[in-house]
């Protein structure tokens, strides 16, 4: 596969990704747990069929000390016994604010009531505002077709400064 088009490479595709970056930045130094957030950020990848994002939340979390099984789980995660009960209502709510246009009516309200059960209200707002941030990274991939496979850990850690 070939990419379209590179958006950091354009003037304008890299102030606006700059601040698409802060608002992500926001998002990670929340109290949503970093392993919640890349276990969503990795199974709506995986639906949305981001190869660059699903090669990136991979490798972070691998970084980042997330085991094999958990990664090579996530995407039956609901056949699995290696995610807590906290992680399944992140994970649920990940696939329902993704999958708006497959038949769904939205989020559950059995999902909500179980995110809410296990999460306060800064892990919401970040939770939520994190779904639908990765929705819009894997709509930029998808479209420019950004290829998956050669991302490095910490590749954009220069992006902060």
């Amino acid at each position: 596969m070939e990419p379209r088009f590179n958006l950091a490479a354009n003037e304008l595709g890299a102030k606006i990704g700059k601040r698409f970056y802060n608002v992500s930045l926001a998002i990670e130094q929340s109290a949503l747990p970093k392993a919640v957030q890349d276990l969503v950020m990795l199974r709506a990848s995986q639906i949305n069929g981001c190869g660059f994002c699903v090669d990136f939340h991979s490798k972070e979390a691998a970084a980042a000390g997330e085991t094999a099984v958990r990664l090579n789980l996530v995407a039956a995660w609901r056949e699995s016994s290696v995610f807590t009960v906290a992680e399944r209502a992140a994970l649920a709510l990940a696939e329902e604010g993704t999958r708006l246009a497959d038949a769904y009516t939205g989020v559950s309200d059995a999902t909500w009531a179980a995110v809410r059960e296990h999460y306060d209200d800064d892990q919401v707002t970040a939770l939520v505002y994190l779904v639908a941030m990765i929705n819009a990274a894997n709509r930029l991939g998808v479209i420019v077709r950004t290829p998956g496979g050669s991302y490095e850990p910490g590749m954009f850690a220069t992006l902060a400064s």
